[in-house]
């Protein structure tokens, strides 16, 4: 079956009733996790983005909390396991600042990691490519928010 493109939804959604909708979106949700977390977040958490991002950064903070440091592979494992939720989260946002703040966040919690463990090549790697995501994103803000974001990366590399 091939997809309808986004004009083709758009206008067989007008001709929808609210209780049609309702069924809809409910049944949407139950086919994959990623739908009932998007529709939670546009429901309960769009309106407060400061909320979102604190409670995102406590969620990240507790999975790198839980991570098996057995060996260098659990380790790897774990982080890029931790990125995707990063990443899949920060597609529900949108938001610039936030994905830098996400971001910045993910790369606090791995420098404390590296400075505990030894945990290679490849997690340095994943570091790097984050820091260089996070400085190109910081030039698509605003010159203040800019500064202050630039500053605390700063801190973050040293």
């Amino acid at each position: 079956m091939k997809p309808a493109t986004l004009k083709q939804l758009k206008d067989e959604l007008k001709h929808k009733s609210e209780g049609d909708l309702m069924q809809l979106v409910l049944r949407l949700s139950r086919f994959k996790l990623e739908n009932k977390e998007l529709l939670t977040y546009l429901l309960f958490e769009a309106d407060n983005e400061t909320e979102f991002v604190a409670n995102t950064c406590v969620e990240v903070t507790e999975m790198f909390n839980a991570i098996n440091t057995a060996s260098r592979f659990y380790i790897r494992k774990s982080v890029r396991k931790i990125l995707s939720t990063c990443n899949r989260l920060i597609r529900y946002s949108g938001n610039k600042e936030t994905q830098v703040e996400i971001l910045i966040h993910f790369c606090k919690c791995l420098k404390e990691l590296k400075e505990e463990h030894y945990v290679g090549v490849r997690v340095e790697n994943v570091f790097d490519t984050q820091m260089a995501k996070i400085r190109k994103l910081i030039l698509a803000l605003h010159e203040d928010l800019r500064y202050d974001y630039s500053r605390e990366l700063d801190e973050l590399v040293a």
